[in-house]
């Protein structure tokens, strides 16, 4: 990790609670078998939410797995209340809307068409924990 790479640690001091929910996400990408799974931080770009998360799905069943699971995370087990979903059932992009985390899970076509990580290029990559990153690299 370099030094301009907030590390989880960092992030956890300011917005303890929307870091927690962002790497939740990310960790349910990875079980679910997400590529190419990524933290932005947002905080210093916009004031509307302070993360993304952006994982790339193989497959509508994929894509919708990683999204019910990432809900059943994130609302029952951390008690948090998603605010929207886009695109469940075209599956190309969903987008699910906490508040102050936006999953992005993308086929790879749309990952590609988007590039959401280009167009938001001057946000921070937060680095993902060991667990998340040795799940990606089981995949």
């Amino acid at each position: 990790m370099n030094s301009s790479t907030p590390s989880p640690a960092d992030s956890k001091t300011s917005h303890p609670r929307s870091l927690q929910l962002a790497l939740a996400a990310a960790r349910v990408a990875a079980e679910n078998n997400g590529r190419d799974i990524v933290v932005l931080d947002m905080r210093e770009l916009t004031p509307i939410f302070d993360y993304f998360v952006v994982a790339t799905g193989t497959s509508r069943r994929q894509l919708h797995a990683m999204s019910e699971d990432i809900d059943h995370k994130l609302e029952d087990d951390l008690k948090d209340h998603r605010s929207g979903i886009e695109g469940y059932r075209e599956s190309r992009w969903i987008l699910l809307d906490y508040g102050t985390v936006v999953i992005h899970l993308f086929d790879t076509e749309m990952r590609k068409f988007y590039a959401l990580e280009d167009l938001w290029a001057g946000a921070q990559h937060v680095a993902l924990p060991d667990e998340i990153v040795r799940l990606q690299n089981e995949n």
